[in-house]
């Protein structure tokens, strides 16, 4: 399955929401430095999605728009 993650790093609290058109938005406290905001994207996802973490693979760390594979 993939989905189509747009990260805010750097954020007040962890939150995800699920937009309209089916993508993801998450919000982290994280800063996106050495991969910290995306380790955290992942812990996120897994919580909400029901899905272990080591299940779930990031095509693009480097972009806010993310393409997750699980």
């Amino acid at each position: 399955m993939i989905i189509y993650v747009k990260v805010k790093p750097n954020s007040v609290k962890n939150r995800i929401e699920k937009m309209e058109d089916g993508t993801y938005l998450v919000f982290t406290k994280e800063k996106a430095i050495e991969g910290k905001a995306n380790l955290e994207v992942i812990k996120i996802l897994s919580k909400e999605l029901g899905v272990s973490y080591k299940n779930i693979k990031i095509k693009n760390p480097r972009s806010r728009d993310k393409i997750i594979e699980i």
